[in-house]
């Protein structure tokens, strides 16, 4: 019996030492280009590296990190294509609308495909003749058991352009940006663009605003000293800054006039999007950033357990947003005014809106505060609200031609 244990035991060690040695030689590296920008495209190639099944499966994300509902992003991903890495075309079956599944003898797989973007906002693509705005759950395919391979990528500007790249992902000198694994390449939106780039330092911590906007670059300067301010207001609030991987923190800033208003936290980064200007509207824009950036303590790293791992096939439901939210939402307001940046009376006007929405809504008499946090799938962006390439990928039936083949839109 104790040869047989002893036998046993080889055996997981073996398997264990074989497992570890297939997991260590993958690795996924991206090419994103944006040869047709002007029609709101980027195309992107992922070359996977260490295959170890006949059956490939390639997925596009259906949520987006901080965003609790379903977003069905594959919608936007069309001329999808596989190869192995001599070229030879690899057949593709579609077990699910989010997924592709690619036969193969192992190795290399390299797909390549078309996503389109045009809405600027905290959860899908915008790309066009200024910019390339992107969040990776909705820009890149990921494989099953490619979750922990290290991941490199690198982003082609086009040669007219005079963009420049701001990300989370962790650069290198030849050109390339990697992470980890998969969660943190989903978690680390990036911004291209021709955008202003003021700096500062806290502590060891860098702090950049990549700000994409109409203004004057002495307008982006007097905008990174006010959110210079709500970053060291905010400090106090927890005795210290959270150590950021890498030593910086990130503001990616859209305020354009095409842009959708929203906010999206980020490990170390947050998105913000909106059609103001800082010309007339400085004062009521920091509101999202004082916002977000306490979301880099409470949410990012004061994390409820349900939310980690985060599942980017399914919606993320939490019983404890009430918490995550709700005292960002408190803190958010208080630190403008602790900073000088809101008045008193602004204070109490916020303070009391909030309070009232509360208290007057039905919904309170329905759900307690761990319910409604169990909402949020359904109502935190809860439709696929962005345009989508639809109208040129797809086929509609006309309301006169019920009886007729399908009509080109």
């Amino acid at each position: 019996m104790l040869c047989t244990v002893r036998w046993f035991a080889s055996v997981l060690l073996v398997f264990a030492v074989f497992c570890a040695g297939a997991s260590a030689q993958q690795s996924v590296h991206y090419e994103v280009s944006f040869p047709n920008a002007v029609h709101h495209e980027a195309q992107v190639q992922a070359t996977f590296t260490g295959v170890h099944t006949p059956v490939f499966e390639v997925v596009m994300s259906r949520s987006s990190p901080g965003r609790y509902a379903l977003h069905e992003f594959a919608k936007n991903v069309y001329n999808f294509h596989a190869t192995d890495d001599h070229g030879n075309a690899l057949g593709i079956v579609r077990p699910n609308p989010s997924a592709w599944n690619v036969a193969t003898r192992g190795g290399t797989v390299v797909i390549d495909y078309t996503v389109f973007g045009d809405r600027a906002d905290g959860t899908y693509d915008a790309i066009d003749e200024t910019h390339a705005h992107l969040n990776m759950p909705a820009t890149l395919a990921w494989a099953h058991g490619f979750e922990n391979a290290p991941i490199t990528l690198r982003f082609h500007i086009p040669a007219e352009a005079d963009w420049k790249i701001a990300t989370q992902l962790l650069p290198h000198e030849d050109g390339t940006w990697s992470a980890p694994n998969l969660e943190w390449l989903m978690d680390s939106p990036v911004e291209i663009s021709n955008h202003a780039f003021p700096e500062w330092k806290v502590e060891n911590e860098q702090f950049r605003l990549s700000l994409h906007h109409h203004g004057t670059d002495a307008e982006a300067v007097a905008y990174a000293r006010m959110c210079e301010a709500v970053v060291l207001e905010e400090e106090g609030v927890f005795g210290a800054l959270p150590r950021y991987d890498g030593g910086t923190y990130t503001f990616l800033i859209d305020y354009l006039p095409y842009a959708s208003g929203d906010g999206m936290e980020h490990r170390d980064s947050t998105v913000i999007t909106g059609t103001g200007n800082l010309t007339d509207s400085a004062s009521r824009l920091i509101g999202t950033v004082s916002h977000e950036f306490f979301h880099s303590w409470n949410v990012k790293r004061i994390r409820p357990k349900s939310l980690e791992p985060f599942d980017f096939e399914h919606a993320d439901m939490s019983g404890e947003l009430w918490f995550a939210e709700g005292f960002t939402n408190y803190y958010g307001i208080l630190v403008l005014k602790r900073t000088g940046l809101s008045s008193l009376d602004q204070f109490a006007r916020s303070m009391g809106m909030a309070v009232n929405n509360i208290l007057s809504a039905p919904g309170r008499e329905v759900f307690d505060v761990i319910d409604m946090s169990r909402m949020a799938p359904f109502v935190d962006a809860a439709t696929s609200i962005d345009p989508n390439n639809m109208g040129i990928t797809s086929f509609r039936i006309t309301p006169t031609a019920r009886h007729l083949p399908l009509e080109l839109t």
